[in-house]
């Protein structure tokens, strides 16, 4: 019984999880996830919000980029691969076509490198965040 209860409160945080990064809109950190489920009424630790997270990525379900504060997260459809125009005040999202690849392999060899993976964000202001 207890496992049933502990199974149906995973669901039902792995779907909170999955909601509000969805009406997020762009890229939100773990804790300001965390802050907006509570905030809603879904009592969920930290923790969790993390390991949902870190399972939505995995599945192809999120987008997670770096930045200086840490890490952000943002809803995305599984399947091809992307970049993102980032607003770095809002957190703002726009997905973009890759570069080209083989300008990447080219200057990756010209350096006696071989291209495994790559990642691509492009960070600046969107059009309805002030200059600051």
């Amino acid at each position: 019984m207890n496992a049933v209860i502990h199974e149906r409160r995973s669901t039902v945080q792995k779907e909170a999880v999955h909601q509000a990064l969805q009406d997020a809109g762009g890229f939100i950190s773990a804790g300001d996830l965390h802050h907006r489920i509570n905030a809603e009424g879904t009592p969920i630790g930290l923790a969790t919000v993390y390991r949902q997270l870190n399972a939505l990525t995995q599945s192809g379900h999120a987008d997670t980029i770096p930045v200086p504060t840490g890490q952000l997260f943002r809803a995305c459809q599984p399947g091809a691969h992307h970049h993102h125009l980032v607003c770095e005040n809002c957190g703002k999202a726009i997905e973009i076509g890759p570069p080209d690849e083989a300008w990447i392999r080219d200057t990756a060899a010209q350096h006696g490198f071989t291209v495994t993976r790559h990642i691509l964000e492009v960070f600046g202001r969107c059009a309805d965040c002030p200059e600051g």
